[in-house]
């Protein structure tokens, strides 16, 4: 477990880092249990996944996944009230009966913020809006360090059978938004279910966006060892595991940034940067690689069901890397991440980096 900077506010994020072997995959089997698959599932809202491997297989991810556009995600931006969503058929097709998801404008640590989920409506509010709400909800932020302005989180699974008009819990909600949560708020919204005929959401005029995959090639790139010593592995040393993974991880966002430090053709002064390509200096090779991108509102489910395609789509002793981010939650640009990488030559192998802040 490796911890980053505290914050000035809230607890550190902590990466999680796992080496270890997935089980077989079938087609048209998307596991969901056990690592890397839960880690996958456990993100909330996803922002943005990039998938990073070598340049001669691209071909094979496009033929089988990027190329094929009922496969990108689909999303919407909506202008609503969050009392709107508790109204008539929206409440009734698509909470009650349907399955979507639904994430609205704003910072945790010092805007109201809502979301949607799973059934479950999820209020972050500062104190005067918690007050003025009269609801019942819990502190949020790590004890001893919420700021100088407390927060609160309320919550409502509005799946239950409680959650109905006349029902003491649902109408002080109703009370709420109408007279506290009237603002109109920018949401963005996913179905996750069949949409309803006529479609509830047609109503707000929302604004629908897809999420195509874009392609970055000829990343001519310094390539380190990605498989762990064997050494490593036989002494089952926690720390020089974690000192290589630590390494490997880095080495993978400077791709993900496209950083000009691990190009082959790299020459910057040491003084200026002091980076160097992970390994010893012998076991860097060069090689081609590249990148595909997708950018948008997407759930868990499609990149856990894209993880299973890639490893259907490519060599079984073939390497890439997946990495999923969520959606930014604080002022200071936090956000939780989770990356995949598959060594070559290791069949059914993994690391996974999972980082989880704590809010």
């Amino acid at each position: 477990m490796l911890s980053f900077a505290t914050p000035s506010v809230y607890q550190s994020s902590k990466c999680f880092v796992t080496y270890g072997v997935m089980g077989h995959l079938e087609p048209g089997q998307v596991p969901s249990k056990g690592k890397p698959w839960s880690a996958l599932l456990g993100q909330d809202f996803v922002h943005k996944i990039d998938l990073i491997l070598p340049e001669e297989l691209l071909q094979l991810v496009k033929d089988k996944i990027t190329d094929d556009p009922s496969r990108a995600p689909v999303f919407y931006k909506v202008i609503m009230k969050l009392g709107q969503i508790l109204e008539g058929d929206f409440f009734t097709e698509y909470i009650k009966r349907g399955n979507i998801m639904m994430l609205s404008e704003g910072k945790l640590d010092f805007e109201n913020v809502f979301s949607l989920k799973e059934g479950v409506l999820t209020m972050y509010l500062d104190k005067e809006t918690y007050e003025r709400a009269g609801l019942v909800g819990k502190p949020h932020g790590v004890k001893g360090k919420r700021g100088l302005k407390p927060r609160w989180i309320v919550q409502f699974d509005l799946r239950s059978p409680s959650m109905l008009h006349g029902k003491k819990g649902f109408d002080r909600l109703a009370y709420a938004c109408k007279n506290v949560f009237n603002t109109p708020t920018t949401w963005l919204f996913h179905n996750l279910s069949k949409t309803p005929v006529p479609d509830p959401l047609s109503r707000h005029y929302p604004t629908k966006y897809t999420s195509h995959a874009g392609v970055t090639e000829g990343l001519f790139t310094k390539v380190p060892s990605l498989k762990p010593p064997p050494a490593i592995l036989e002494s089952q040393n926690r720390l020089d595991l974690d000192e290589f993974a630590t390494d490997i991880y880095e080495w993978l966002s400077l791709i993900r940034l496209e950083s000009p430090r691990v190009n082959a053709s790299d020459n910057i002064d040491p003084y200026l940067s002091g980076y160097a390509v992970p390994g010893n200096p012998e076991d860097v090779q060069e090689g081609k690689l590249c990148r595909i991108s997708w950018q948008g509102f997407i759930p868990p489910k499609w990149t856990q069901r894209t993880l299973a395609d890639v490893i259907l789509a490519l060599p079984s002793k073939s390497w890439f890397s997946l990495s999923v981010t969520s959606f930014a939650r604080g002022v200071i640009g936090d956000s939780a991440d989770c990356t995949i990488l598959r060594p070559p030559g290791a069949p059914g192998e993994y690391f996974l980096w999972d980082i989880r802040r704590h809010d």
